[in-house]
């Protein structure tokens, strides 16, 4: 019961000490900015309305990615900066934001040339600043073949390779949260933020919220608020009555995950699409996943549908590209759906509309930041941190520089990658020394980094459970313990990424991660059977696709 209580003293402290801003969205941009302003000096809360990451930001490609594309739409600013901040992501989290070569098939009738080709991955590479071996190289038909045997050769022209970084979106944001805790924030999720307090001059003074766990309203003093609510900026600049002419335009983006058995690719490729539009498939430990549609979105985007016809219309593109894999929908394990909150701009696609982040400032000092990508949120809290500076300015005080581009995010420090891919041997090691599957260490290390052993203790000493068991409940353990899981949904699909990439895994340990969570939390046998039932209509949702749209997605209410 201690993780309840530790909720409840977390609550108190929102409820009743004053706080120099808070932060409304928990997604990788409100990670981010708390971190920013709590290594600045500022006495930070960070709120959101479900779990961390719970929205767009466990629902990108999970690329730290420049955007070549957005060179095609001549955004050079944005391309460069996205691609140094690259560089940055990785240096502060290498265990996190992991060096993936990216192949790029150059084919009849596709978008991209091999002169163009060439010409844009050597601009790509300027403004970002690559250097050595991530340089991008061109390869021939015969050379690109060898790459990656599973291509289409009657229409394979050559190719283009070059770097990028993956990463785990969720986890990334998760362990923003953590390192912004260690600096001094308070993060507190599944709550809500449901109005504003405003003084006699109309400046916000306090946010109402409602804790949607222990289902009590309160509010929290507060002199700033920084709202960075991705798809729903728009619902809270309602509530303080300061919408204008800038608006969000949500895009939906789909992805589906097969085993890597059925796409066995040896790298991640960005392919052409026959309509123009390009792809990406990423293998990842067991699964190669694929992505991403990008069409208009104007529905509940608290639960996001994935129908029928895009799973078919990612199946298709692959199948055109790799014609032998003939993927089907019984192929597909999982698949998740997310909104990009994109700034409308009249007379454009979802495509072509700019990925560029913009902040709004209300009349009561709400400052709104919107837009923008995975890879530039570190930039995109310090512009907005950068804002809020200047109303303190105003108030008579000063704001210090940023200094998150060197701040290690927790579960590091670590030199360099390869220093990753020591540690994860070691690791396997320890695993064998405590009779668990040595082959667990990649996923582990990925995942949490140097805290991997004390994950591992916690399973050595679970000597009744079976192996699988006894890992699993200790890593649930130990996200209730040091990452405010709350619910056993926010372990499957978030903290571990199970659901989308190891669904198989999930049953099998079900009933033992309840029991970590009921002991946790103090359950009831009527709690337990809907938590089970509540990760059950989570594998449903992410595993089955219908003609017509879904009522209600998975989310607690």
């Amino acid at each position: 019961m201690q993780a309840s209580q530790d909720r409840t003293d977390r609550i108190h402290r929102l409820d009743s000490e004053p706080f120099d801003l808070v932060v409304i969205g928990g997604g990788i941009t409100g990670a981010g900015v708390a971190l920013d302003a709590a290594s600045r000096g500022l006495k930070t809360a960070l709120i959101e309305r479900n779990d961390f990451a719970s929205g767009t930001s466990s629902k990108s490609t999970k690329l730290i990615h420049g955007g070549l594309r957005y060179l095609k739409n001549l955004e050079i600013g944005l391309v460069r900066e996205v691609g140094q901040e690259r560089a940055v992501v990785h240096k502060i989290a290498p265990h996190l934001v992991r060096p993936e070569k990216m192949l790029l098939p150059l084919v009849e009738g596709g978008s991209l040339g091999k002169l163009s080709t060439s010409m844009a991955l050597w601009v790509y590479d300027f403004l970002a600043d690559v250097e050595g071996e991530d340089k991008r190289v061109m390869l021939s038909r015969e050379e690109t073949l060898e790459m990656e045997p599973l291509l289409r050769e009657d229409i394979l022209k050559g190719g283009g390779f070059y770097a990028e970084y993956r990463t785990d979106d969720a986890r990334l944001t998760i362990e923003n949260v953590k390192t912004a805790i260690g600096k001094g924030a308070l993060a507190v999720n599944y709550v809500e933020a449901t109005g504003f307090v405003y003084d006699k001059e109309g400046r916000i003074e306090a946010v109402e919220c409602r804790d949607r766990y222990g289902l009590r309203d309160f509010a929290i003093s507060c002199k700033h608020v920084i709202s960075s609510a991705g798809p729903w900026v728009d619902d809270l600049r309602k509530i303080d009555k300061s919408m204008n002419n800038k608006r969000l335009f949500l895009s939906k983006g789909v992805h589906i995950v097969v085993s890597r058995e059925r796409l066995p690719l040896a790298h991640a490729c960005y392919f052409d699409v026959a309509d123009g539009r390009m792809l990406f498939a990423i293998p990842r430990l067991r699964c190669t996943y694929i992505g991403t549609t990008d069409t208009p979105y104007k529905g509940n985007p608290n639960a996001i549908p994935v129908y029928r016809e895009d799973v078919e219309y990612l199946l298709d593109a692959t199948n055109a590209i790799f014609p032998t894999v003939d993927l089907t929908l019984e192929d597909v394990e999982s698949s998740w759906a997310g909104v990009r909150p994109l700034i409308f701009e009249e007379g454009k696609s979802a495509g072509e509309m700019s990925r560029k982040d913009e902040i709004f400032e209300s009349d009561s000092g709400l400052l709104s930041i919107a837009g923008g990508k995975l890879t530039g949120y570190r930039k995109m809290a310090e512009r907005v941190v950068d804002r809020l500076g200047k109303q303190l300015h105003g108030e008579g005080a000063e704001l210090g520089d940023t200094t998150t581009r060197k701040i290690v995010l927790s579960g590091g420090p670590f030199r360099d990658f390869d220093e990753v891919l020591r540690y994860e041997e070691e690791m396997a090691g320890k695993l064998a020394e405590a009779s668990l599957a040595s082959d667990r260490a990649a996923y582990l290390v990925a995942n949490y980094g140097r805290q991997t052993p004390q994950i591992i203790e916690l399973a050595r000493i679970r000597s009744e459970q079976t192996d699988v068991a006894r890992l699993a409940t200790a890593e649930a353990d130990w996200c209730i313990r040091h990452e405010l899981a709350l619910y056993p949904i926010d372990w499957v699909e978030r903290r571990s990424g199970r659901l989308y990439f190891d669904m198989p895994s999930i049953e099998p340990v079900l009933e033992d991660v309840l029991e970590v969570f009921a002991k946790a939390y103090g359950y009831s046998d009527e709690d337990r059977q809907r938590e089970r039932q509540r990760v059950r209509d989570a594998i449903e949702w992410v595993s089955t696709f219908e003609p017509e749209k879904k009522e209600d997605g998975v989310q607690v209410d």
